[in-house]
């Protein structure tokens, strides 16, 4: 008994330090914890910050041209069979031993700006992945809003649901006991049950409805979902919310200046500006300076001994050093072939700009649009449900009393939970288009 106790306790340490070991995040998750987990989790963020550090490798390397290159080299062997002796210069049939050592410098004078213009495009395209992170993180934070509001919408509807399935059940019960009594026809009470059954399976897709909106957020998330996933779900001030007052219009005017994907568009124009001035460089001529040191030692002499290693490194060195002027007459169409694909780039980044600029004012339109559709159902359902919450009131004392049959009970009680659930679907409908109109004038995003 005291070995299956031990083993027991062993799996339940072992249990709980793989649980710890996973980071998965446990109990009720806030909106900003799961903005903070799906940035960390997101593979896209993070191809995006890779590109970026690729882009200022590329920076690096091009600021790199700028300064003079530098290398030496170091090399020994032999030779056997006839070969030419270097100390008396004639064909000889012997091994022959040497040592080479070399060192050269190239400086860039002149490109035809080519450099600088390459460096100047580097720049560009690092700050254009910085705005595409920029840009990534920001569709992560809508995406994970989206479908944080999915979840709470969903797990009103179960409240919704289960609330009408007591109403009902208890119904069911008051019936049940007057139809014993002889009060009330056995009809009313099979109309009951079968509106029961009705409610219940209500509250079965309901359900699953909430556990479907809990796994898409979870997937967004990118951690493993489990029965224990869920979301705390804010206090919404209604009341205190309320649309921009600014139009489409002065949305867009604010949202293309502070935007990431709208500047990284504009950039892509300005880079592709700066091809067409590098594609123009390959034209003009360049101008560069080299200079060499070389130095050897051979183990073969005309007479005695060969001098020591470091004495003819001594004796045998040479410099040289010259000046390097290239002038391009004809490059078999490379050159007009490549500054035709740079005016191309920069027609095709002009579109793209275009592009995102259109599809900016589109969204703003559809958000804007919505967002008073929203607030509009809102206003009518929440007039709607008070209405009809009187009349189910008074439905629900005519029935007791018996003045009215179960069917007719059952068509008041429907059309109140029907209204509840329109009124929550305009709710959170009109949260979330509020926040994406706040989210375009730069607001942060959030639920409270």
């Amino acid at each position: 008994m005291q070995k299956n106790f031990l083993l027991t306790f062993s799996c339940l340490i072992w249990m709980f330090s793989s649980a710890a070991q996973t980071g998965d995040p446990v109990g009720p998750l806030t909106l900003q914890q799961c903005i903070e987990i799906a940035l960390e989790n997101n593979l896209t963020l993070q191809r995006s910050r890779l590109n970026l550090s690729n882009s200022e490798a590329a920076m690096l390397e091009a600021q790199g041209q700028m300064i003079p290159s530098f290398s030496s080299s170091l090399s020994s062997g032999f030779r056997w069979g006839r070969s030419i002796n270097p100390v008396t210069n004639l064909f000889e049939t012997r091994r022959i031993g040497n040592v080479n050592i070399s060192a050269s410098g190239n400086v860039p004078l002149y490109a035809g700006r080519q450099i600088v213009n390459r460096i100047e495009q580097a720049k560009t395209q690092v700050e254009i992945g910085r705005l595409n992170v920029a840009t990534a993180e920001n569709d992560i934070q809508l995406n994970v809003i989206n479908l944080f509001v999915n979840v709470a919408f969903a797990k009103e509807q179960v409240n919704i649901a289960q609330s009408q399935l007591r109403t009902v059940s208890e119904q069911v019960e008051r019936t049940s006991r007057l139809v014993t009594a002889g009060a009330l026809p056995i009809a009313d009470l099979l109309d009951l049950e079968a509106q029961k059954a009705t409610t219940e399976l209500e509250l079965i897709n309901a359900g699953n409805n909430h556990r479907i909106a809990r796994l898409n957020l979870s997937q967004q998330l990118l951690i493993p979902f489990t029965d224990e996933f869920d979301i705390e779900v804010p206090e919404l001030d209604i009341a205190g919310l309320e649309m921009v007052g600014a139009g489409v219009a002065e949305i867009y005017g604010t949202a293309v200046g502070i935007l990431p994907q709208v500047k990284a568009s504009e950039l892509e124009v300005n880079s592709a500006e700066i091809g067409i001035r590098l594609a123009k460089g390959a034209f003009m001529p360049t101008l560069g300076l080299n200079a060499n040191v070389f130095s050897n030692y051979v183990d073969q002499t005309t007479f005695g001994t060969a001098d020591p290693l470091l004495r003819q490194f001594e004796n045998n060195l040479s410099q040289s050093m010259n000046m390097a002027l290239n002038i391009p007459i004809f490059s078999q169409f490379r050159n007009r072939a490549g500054l035709q694909r740079a005016r191309i780039q920069k027609r095709l980044s002009e579109i793209q700009e275009v592009e995102v600029k259109n599809q900016l004012r589109q969204d703003i339109e559809t958000a804007y649009t919505s967002a008073y559709a929203a607030r509009q159902s809102f206003e009518s359902s929440t007039k709607r449900v008070e209405a009809l919450e009187e009349s189910f009131r008074m439905a629900t004392q005519r029935f007791e009393v018996g003045g009215i049959n179960a069917v007719d009970y059952q068509v008041a009680q429907n059309n109140l939970f029907n209204a509840q659930a329109d009124l929550i679907t305009s709710k959170y409908e009109y949260v979330f288009r509020v926040k994406v109109l706040d989210f375009y004038l730069g607001r942060p995003l959030s639920l409270n």
